[in-house]
């Protein structure tokens, strides 16, 4: 099937490239049309978050029944009660109270609301003061994001007032430009590698694609699943990851046929049935590890999951029709590269660093001598000669191959020494806490973070993410028997204050809720704890005296809810995985032990990249480098790394073993085969890799704490596992255990099927040995 799509893509090449560009143009205007629906629920089923968050809808009318709202603080110098400040916020307030979707306005000078919505702390009480602006609990993010550009333009101007506006719904976010600082650094290193313009830009060319046409069936998906904002980022990260990746492999399998004597029919269609199946079988794993994110059970998981999947899959399909396509259009031409070409490859890269850093002139030049170079590359002579390139060496002088036969001299020692350092940094997972960020994390010039740090002054930080107490009653007399609960959670060393009972109906009241404000910020563990407390040991007793149920509600409550949850189905997630991927390699390369340790060492890799995760964002670790500040690890950040890290590298584990057990059905030597295959693929892998580090790791630079621990998350596994890993536990092990990482017992190889991820192809011709005969090297040797 892989042979006859290759020859397919190749023979109709004008038609497969016209059907993804029109694809590409009209899928995304019509999502543009129509706009995406992003949304994230943080109320859960069955959760006691969600079902407080339901009584307090049915039983309280002001709308803070729901888990969506935003704030608008406001300082006064004057103070918020000044006639001249409080009739323009007032009127601000009907103002936003009469705005689309927003449900309702709980204003700091509605009655009793000055209690616990103007301070009473800081130096000058009674100067900062915020509302509750209440929005539903469907609604999208765009359109929050809207409403909050609504509120900015009605913001009054008056002298010593100051207002912001604060949460997560009304937050200005920037666009990720860090993509084309990546995008410059996987140019530079594709030529470096390839050595030819023409093979550097097809990986770019077909992941751009691929991502492109992902984008639009993201929107798509939106209205169809709950899909958080943020997905989009994360489907941008690993399809430009991924998409360079895949491509890469298979132009490298193409460039090798060609040494080999091929026609560039042949070359593709060879590619295609060789690197093409391990493509699409590596790209297989990522999709299912993703949709694991199912297992979760939280509809926001699972769309950012689905998403993510949708991404990985666009790719392989551009990687194995539209490539092979171009590769077509391309002939023999891709291993020619003239000196115009270089350096106008060289002008845009440097362009692309301006345009991710945001220096447009930088940017701007470097694009303009790009096109420079292309146009006097025609008159001027030099710039018209090709690049020459040194004759790559043989396979066995290598230094893949000498560190490959220095590893395998002294397997213990190497072992031992590659596997340790891995160990030390997984240490700090035993400290992993699973949460959420809060506005704190904002950067200090954002209004996000001006309004929470207003918020603090004024109130301290648990007043940002108060905790709500709520209990049906069937009369004011049962409101008496709940007097022990001010007593009781006020007494709680973590809780800076209590107000209520309020109910719902003074006269024939059915319900009655506290507000209870921590000593600690919502994103901190002293705050999870004291949910915790609350529920298992202070409210059982009195709700045992007063004979109804007191549940224990608000945000924060709801994402301790969550992030227990997501806590309790990881090792689900992590098992289903870890089984899918044992039981896929040991069908591959038939045997038990290669699998056994490919999962092994790929635990370590995953591990050493957790530790450095929380060691940078829940420590503070470098902060001043890296401007993370504290916080608790994004409760779905473990699943979605541990999905794409191991699917990517089972890519690498598929395009080395394979070459490995090639060269051992060959020789029968289990030593040199080890050797022999590092020698083929360490060029490719290390290229692809650098790559992968190089675009993951660019993402520190955005503005989302989410974005930034992703890319770090995924730039450090991907670095150990190409490196500490595949360069030396691979050897390592593989000599400790010799002929015996082949072993499968007879009845087990009986029962499985075959799955054929080499493909077949002809021979390619042999690589002397002697030094000073001609030679035909393959691409993907150093």
């Amino acid at each position: 099937m892989f042979a006859r799509l290759g020859e397919w893509s190749h023979d109709r090449r004008r038609l497969v490239v016209g059907l993804w560009v029109v694809v590409l143009v009209v899928g995304n205007m019509v999502a543009g049309a129509v706009g995406d629906a992003h949304r994230q629920d943080f109320s859960l089923d069955g959760f006691e978050s969600t079902d407080g968050f339901t009584l307090v809808g049915e039983s309280f009318d002001d709308g803070s029944g729901s888990p969506q709202s935003a704030q608008i603080v406001f300082r006064a110098d004057q103070g918020v009660n000044d006639p001249t400040v409080r009739e323009a916020m007032e009127g601000l307030f009907s103002e936003v109270a009469e705005i689309e979707d927003v449900t309702s306005v709980q204003s700091p000078y509605a009655p009793g609301a000055a209690a616990f919505q103007v301070s009473k702390q800081g130096a000058e009480p009674g100067t900062i003061a915020f509302a509750t602006v209440n929005l539903p609990e469907d609604i999208e993010f765009t359109r929050a994001a809207d409403v909050g550009d609504e509120v900015r333009e009605l913001l009054p101007d008056i002298d010593g007032l100051r207002i912001e506006l604060g949460g997560f719904l009304f937050a200005e976010y920037e666009q990720p430009s860090s993509e084309l600082f990546g995008l410059a650094f996987a140019v530079i290193i594709l030529i470096v590698a390839f050595g030819s313009v023409l093979a550097m830009g097809l990986p770019v060319g077909v992941a751009l694609f691929g991502i492109g046409i992902a984008g639009a069936l993201v929107v798509f998906a939106s209205h169809l699943l709950e899909v958080p904002d943020f997905a989009s980022f994360v489907g941008l990260m690993i399809g430009l990851g991924v998409g360079i990746d895949y491509a890469l492999l298979i132009v490298t399998r193409y460039r090798e046929q060609l040494h080999a004597g091929h026609t560039v029919r042949e070359s593709i269609t060879i590619a295609i049935d060789t690197a093409g199946r391990s493509v699409a079988f590596a790209g297989a794993t990522v999709v299912i590890s993703l949709l694991g994110m199912l297992l979760i059970g939280i509809g926001f998981i699972g769309g950012l999951g689905v998403t993510a999947s949708i991404t990985v899959a666009v790719t392989i399909a551009a990687s194995l029709t539209l490539l092979p396509a171009l590769l077509g259009f391309a002939g023999d031409k891709i291993e020619r590269t003239r000196w115009r070409g270089l350096l106008a490859a060289g002008f845009v890269a440097v362009g692309l660093v301006g345009a991710g850093l945001e220096i447009g002139a930088l940017a701007g030049v470097g694009l303009a001598l790009a096109v420079l170079a292309v146009v006097v590359g025609f008159f001027v002579a030099p710039l018209k000669r090709e690049v020459t390139r040194r004759p790559p060496r043989p396979r066995r002088d290598t230094l893949a191959y000498r560190l490959s036969r220095f590893v395998q001299q002294r397997p213990w020692t190497v072992a031992i020494g590659a596997a340790a350092p891995l160990i030390v940094l997984s240490l700090p997972v035993g400290a992993l806490r699973l949460g959420f960020a809060d506005e704190s994390n904002f950067a200090d010039d954002t209004a996000t973070k001006r309004a929470y740090d207003l918020v603090v002054e004024g109130f301290g930080k648990g007043s940002s993410g108060p905790i709500y107490l709520v209990a049906p009653v069937s009369g004011a007399d049962q409101i008496g028997t709940l007097a022990a609960v001010n007593e009781q959670v006020g007494a709680d060393p973590d809780v800076a204050s209590v107000l209520g009972p309020q109910p719902n109906d003074p006269a024939t009241p059915t319900a009655v809720r506290w507000l209870v404000t921590p000593t600690g910020g919502p994103q901190d563990e002293s705050t999870t704890n004291l949910v915790n407390r609350l529920r298992d040991d202070v409210l059982p007793p009195i709700e045992q005296t007063a004979e109804t149920e007191i549940l224990t509600t608000g945000l924060v409550a709801a994402n301790v809810d969550m992030s227990a949850h997501m806590g309790d189905r990881i090792p689900v997630f992590f098992g289903a995985v870890l089984a899918l991927s044992f039981v896929l390699l040991m069908i591959v390369f038939r045997s038990l032990l290669v699998p056994l340790k490919a999962v092994i060492m790929n635990l370590l890799s995953i591990g050493a990249a957790y530790g450095v995760i929380v060691a940078l964002f829940q420590w503070g670790w470098l902060s001043d480098l890296t401007g993370i500040q504290p916080g608790p690890i994004e409760a779905w950040a473990p699943m979605m790394l541990f999905a794409v890290v191991f699917g990517l590298s089972m890519d690498y584990e598929v395009f080395l073993l394979s070459r490995v057990r090639e060269e051992w059905r060959r020789t029968g030597d289990s030593r040199t085969s080890v050797a022999d295959g590092l020698a083929a693929t360490a060029k490719v892998i290390t290229a692809a890799a650098a790559i992968m580090v190089v675009v993951f790791g660019s993402f520190v630079l955005e503005f989302e704490r989410d974005m930034k621990m992703m890319g770090i998350g995924l730039a450090t596994a991907v670095l150990f596992d190409a490196t500490i890993v595949r360069l030396l536990l691979v050897p390592a092990t593989m000599e400790l255990l010799g002929d015996r990482n082949w072993w499968l017992p007879r009845w087990l190889d009986k029962v499985m099927p075959n799955l054929d991820v080499e493909g077949h192809t002809e021979p390619v011709r042999p690589e002397p040995e002697e030094p000073g005969q001609p030679e035909k090297v393959l691409v993907g040797q150093d």
